[in-house]
């Protein structure tokens, strides 16, 4: 059989010096390509069989080269181990252009920021299993450019059944749009507002400050709404004007201050939506983590014409996954496709795939009851540690916990928080700008985040920061 330039060892891309023989053409260009960093100190050559090879020459001529390297130090021959870059080269590049160096900023050593799961409780094994099963099972179409805008019809069957029994949604696959997490489902809803000649939105008068620029850079103008114990005053939404066609709500654990929103509250959005024709965008982030009783149904199941559930994996298993999923209204399929595309552009179609493969095999019921397990310990612990100091308030769910201050000592205690090196936030930071609620004083503190290992210290952390 011939030999093929296609079937050798590793590539190396070389341009000779035009003008100059062969020997000395390829000895500079080597040379050049070491002393330049191109070819890192360590990296080994094609032997010069190969790259006579690859570049149609004789392969004396390479080894020529090789030697004359050799010999001056920019490579290195030992028998077995090849023809590689000396560890000069890299001395030379350092002594040619010395980089400045700027002493690092040291970072804090502990976290209780909310908006993130444990990540080392990730299912490394379970979903590894789910992989391999996935990458077995998937038809030769799943590897190409194309497939349905909706993604993968595995993972939209096993999400409506997933959803139907442990959130009450109504969820029919055809109705499921997959998309990287909901910042980007939350990005295609304000375009098909837009489409829809929408210019205001209503969103919690505290809320995540990221969603609202969302909303806002979309082209929408946000409105607050009202809260208190009961969660979102969504009888405020018919006195906010025509103008307003949508409204975001966090119903089953309200972000950031924890409380649910109650049967009455969420039987008068409904009504809204019903009676102008406007839209609810329900953000369900961690409704399935509810630990002094069975987690409270979604909204959408109360009129799926009128909500639009959005969902998300970021917080039950990890936000790296960029896996979320809308459920629309029938009507409003079409409309959501023509926004988003024709082509899925999301999560790769192996990971769809293998998230199917993990809630179909009961993975994914397993690794939520198991973090709700580990989520509920922790709260308590942070309770114990805290409750005689502070009072901590919202419903016993979700990866945060919210403790009550003293009015005007919000920002002392992050200084001094900041003192022992505990990253927190503050209720401050997500109030809506034009809220006509009284200011609240408030840390948000994101138990979900530490590992277990780190989760004692940063708890020590917290108690010292406390008064």
């Amino acid at each position: 059989m011939t030999d093929s330039w296609a079937t050798f060892g590793a590539d190396l891309h070389l341009e000779l010096s035009a003008g100059r023989g062969l020997r000395a053409g390829l000895t500079e260009a080597l040379r050049e390509a070491a002393r330049g960093g191109r070819l890192a100190p360590g990296t080994r050559l094609p032997s010069s069989r190969t790259l006579a090879a690859d570049l149609g020459i004789a392969r004396n001529t390479v080894a020529e080269a090789y030697a004359e390297l050799v010999a001056e130090g920019w490579l290195t021959a030992r028998q077995g181990s090849g023809t590689r870059v000396a560890e000069r080269a890299r001395a030379r590049r350092a002594a040619a252009a010395a980089p400045v160096r700027r002493p690092a900023r040291r970072g804090p050593s502990y976290s209780l920021m909310p908006g993130s799961p444990d990540l080392g409780g990730f299912p490394r094994a379970a979903w590894l299993s789910a992989a391999r099963r996935a990458l077995t099972d998937a038809p030769n179409e799943a590897f190409g450019y194309g497939g349905d805008p909706r993604g993968r019809v595995e993972l939209r069957e096993a999400l409506a059944g997933y959803l139907a029994r442990a959130r009450g949604v109504y969820a029919d696959p055809e109705r499921i749009v997959l998309c990287s997490g909901f910042a980007h489902g939350l990005q295609l809803m304000t375009r098909l507002l837009r489409a829809r000649r929408v210019r205001e939105a209503a969103v919690e008068a505290y809320s995540l400050d990221v969603h609202r620029d969302l909303l806002a850079r979309g082209g929408l103008r946000t409105r607050p709404l009202g809260l208190d114990a009961s969660g979102a005053r969504t009888g405020e939404l018919a006195g906010l004007g025509a103008g307003v066609g949508a409204v975001l709500l966090t119903p089953a654990h309200q972000f950031p201050t924890g409380v649910a929103l109650t049967p009455g509250r969420r039987a008068a959005a409904v009504d809204w939506a019903r009676t102008t024709g406007g839209l609810i965008l329900e953000d369900d982030y961690d409704g399935e983590f509810r630990y002094d009783r069975q987690p409270v149904g979604a909204l959408q199941g109360l009129d799926p014409d009128r909500v639009v559930y959005l969902g998300t994996a970021s917080k039950s298993l990890a936000p790296g996954l960029r896996m979320g999923w809308i459920v629309a209204p029938p009507g409003l399929v079409d409309e959501l496709l023509a926004v988003k595309g024709r082509t899925d552009w999301t999560s790769s179609a192996l990971d769809q795939l293998t998230l199917a493969q993990f809630i179909t095999s009961g993975a994914y019921d397993r690794h939520v009851r198991g973090m709700r397990l580990r989520y509920r310990r922790r709260r308590d612990e942070l309770v114990a540690a805290v409750g005689s100091r502070v009072a901590v308030s919202g419903i016993a769910a979700g990866l945060h916990a919210v403790l009550d201050l003293p009015v005007g000592t919000e920002r002392s205690l992050l200084q001094s928080a900041a003192w022992q090196e505990l990253a927190l936030e503050g209720l401050a930071r997500f109030r809506h700008p034009d809220a006509a609620m009284p200011p609240r004083d408030a840390l948000i503190v994101g138990y979900g985040t530490p590992s277990d290992s780190a989760w004692t210290p940063t708890l020590a952390a917290l108690r010292a920061t406390l008064p």
